[in-house]
């Protein structure tokens, strides 16, 4: 019986491997990324009013709402028909100029879509960008 004690080879870590697979990641993200440069945001900070310029605005937004029918509100006010060019003078009479006010559209549950997208339509003509949606329970 030989009890002689073997020689055993010397653990290593075989780092190539891993390199390779991290060079391989770094190469996907490189071709995958794509970078863009923003030169800056607009963002439009609210400033404090003087003792001067204490005129408040008349008009905070423009409510459209849309009812169950297809009928037309503007700000409270019911309009005679339901087509686009009626909703375009309305809207037109009661801003005027004003097209950075808020657009809200306010639908009935039950309105059809045809409706909202002709007030959507209306709000891009006239130059609004900042539109809102909303629902509204039915009356039924």
């Amino acid at each position: 019986m030989k009890f002689q004690r073997q020689r055993r080879e010397e653990i290593s870590i075989n780092l190539t491997p891993l390199i390779d697979v991290v060079f391989l990641l770094l190469i996907f993200f490189m071709i995958t990324t794509t970078f863009t440069r923003e030169s800056h945001l607009s963002i439009s900070l609210p400033e404090a009013a003087t003792e001067s310029d204490q005129t408040t605005p008349e008009l905070e937004s423009v409510d459209v709402v849309v009812g169950a029918e297809g009928q037309y509100s503007v700000n409270g006010q019911p309009l005679v028909t339901s087509d686009a060019l009626t909703l375009k003078r309305a809207v037109i009479k009661l801003v005027g100029d004003e097209r950075d006010l808020p657009f809200i559209i306010t639908a009935d549950a039950n309105a059809r879509h045809q409706s909202v997208v002709t007030v959507m339509d209306v709000a891009g003509q006239l130059g609004f960008s900042g539109l809102s949606i909303a629902t509204r329970k039915s009356d039924d």
